[in-house]
């Protein structure tokens, strides 16, 4: 999955980046509001990470942005503020949940993945099309019941494409979930990843189909 981590203490952001890494995940990093708000205007995340004091203001400002622009990708703060009044004010404007400063890293891990559970809608979103499943929890894939081994960026692909079957994905739409800005790749490289996953998928009722021009779209056979 694609974050977005808000925080301008450097030495935490990268903590932060490199147990999200750990675990698979794509990290945009943003120190300020302004360019917290360019990253979210151009790029679709899966979870917001915000600290609310920042260099350029409040991290409020941000959160109201997103939220007047009728995005609803789940927002966690990072504060320092441990007040009710202040946590209720956050969950009034819009936040999914907060964690106070300092924090457990395993409890940040733990509580982004209640979070993006709940924003799918399910305790157990274990996903099916055809014969093949996909279990983001246990970020696993399988085929006719038998567990696939995906390399990371492989198994974010194809999740990309579960979620939403029959759905055409475009090559820089795909490129931009995929991989954070700071990183410089060719969009050949998803014509890899879709080869290998295309492979896996051969003894199953699903494919994924080339519109030329277009993109890919996960289909049944």
């Amino acid at each position: 999955m694609k974050f977005l981590l808000v925080e301008d203490n450097y030495e935490l952001a990268q903590a932060v980046s490199s147990r999200l890494h750990i675990d698979g995940h794509v990290v945009d990093h943003a120190d300020k509001i302004e360019d917290a708000k360019t990253f979210s205007d151009t790029s679709e995340y899966d979870l917001i990470l915000l600290d609310i004091m920042l260099p350029d203001g409040d991290g409020r400002s941000f959160l109201e942005h997103h939220r007047q622009r009728k995005r609803d990708t789940p927002v966690i703060v990072l504060t320092a503020r441990s007040q009710v009044s202040d946590r209720i004010s956050l969950l009034d404007l819009g936040a999914d949940d907060y964690v106070t400063k300092p924090f457990d890293h395993a409890e940040l891990q733990a509580r982004c993945r209640a979070v993006l559970r709940r924003n799918q809608g399910s305790s157990q979103p274990k996903i099916l099309f055809g014969d093949v499943s996909y279990d983001p929890v246990a970020a696993q894939m399988c085929v006719r019941e038998t567990p696939v081994k995906l390399r990371n960026r492989e198994l974010r692909l194809f999740e990309l494409l579960i979620n939403a079957p029959n759905q055409i994905f475009s090559k820089q739409k795909l490129c931009d979930r995929l991989f954070s800005y700071d990183e410089d790749v060719s969009e050949n490289a998803i014509e890899v990843y879709i080869g290998r996953i295309r492979k896996h998928l051969d003894p199953s009722s699903v494919t994924i189909s080339t519109h030329r021009g277009l993109g890919y779209r996960l289909e049944l056979k």
